[in-house]
């Protein structure tokens, strides 16, 4: 389906498979929004986790970066948490939001003839 792969960094810590299978599942997920792009260009994905401190036990000490490499644009989103999980959901969330951001901005825009063929179906 997708000629690229995650590519995946580990900084200061040592990740169980279980946590490498879960960043791949949700950020895998986001493929399914990046399909059509797919034709235009390469679209590169790179994901970094990492803990912040060795010494502290609570508060913000993990932090996961992303970066999807789109034809004209770089998306980018990260995050910090207690813990890896929310960590790696909070920057899915907000690469999603801005992945259908940067959709609707080079989605074909339509022409007077279809906005009218439009408005006489009902449709907006």
């Amino acid at each position: 389906m997708f000629s690229h792969d995650i590519k995946f960094k580990a900084t200061g810590i040592d990740l169980p498979q279980s946590i490498v299978n879960y960043i791949y599942d949700k950020i895998g997920s986001l493929k399914k929004f990046l399909q059509d792009l797919e034709t235009k260009g390469g679209v590169d994905i790179d994901v970094e986790i990492g803990r912040t401190t060795r010494h502290h036990r609570k508060g913000l000490v993990y932090r996961a970066e992303c970066n999807i490499v789109l034809p004209g644009k770089l998306l980018r989103a990260a995050h910090e948490d207690w813990d890896v999980r929310r960590c790696i959901d909070e920057i899915k969330k907000e690469l999603q939001q801005e992945i259908k951001k940067y959709m609707s901005k080079i989605r074909p825009q339509d022409s007077n003839g279809q906005r009218k063929i439009r408005d006489l179906r009902g449709k907006l």
